[in-house]
């Protein structure tokens, strides 16, 4: 097999795709907590993928009007041989967060989340459409 270089644009190109192109490299948000959107029945329906993380390490959170989902996971694995003298010894944590404006007339109590299988379900009302307000004209005196 011969590898054929693909022609970049510009070095800001090349440097952006060594740094985060690299295997096992997950880059932003969005490569974690990838997530689907709908609007049903005045709900907006949020389908939030987070694969290898429990109940418990999630943390759902709504301040000024946004909403924060965030995930935390801590792990930690150890081998002893025979003589209970540690041959192997791994430490993994991992961390993700995302937030969306849902408005300023939500609550907390307005929210509900569900966790089933590696997918968070969050239904959030949508917020009341405002009737378009005339103009007015100030007269001038």
């Amino acid at each position: 097999m011969v590898y054929v270089p693909v022609k970049k644009n510009n070095v800001f190109d090349d440097l952006i795709d060594d740094v985060f192109g690299m295997p096992g490299f997950t880059s932003g948000t969005g490569a974690l907590m990838k997530t689907d959107i709908r609007e049903k029945d005045g709900n907006y329906l949020l389908d939030i993928d987070l694969p290898g993380f429990k109940k418990e390490d999630i943390r759902i959170s709504l301040y000024n009007g946004n909403l924060t989902v965030s995930a935390e996971h801590h792990k930690s694995e150890e081998e002893k041989n025979a003589e209970g003298r540690i041959i192997r010894q791994e430490r993994y944590m991992g961390s993700c967060s995302r937030s969306w404006y849902v408005g300023d007339g939500i609550r907390d109590t307005d929210v509900h989340a569900a966790f089933n299988n590696g997918i968070l379900t969050l239904t959030v009302p949508t917020p009341e459409k405002k009737e378009a307000e005339e103009k007015k004209f100030i007269e001038i005196l």
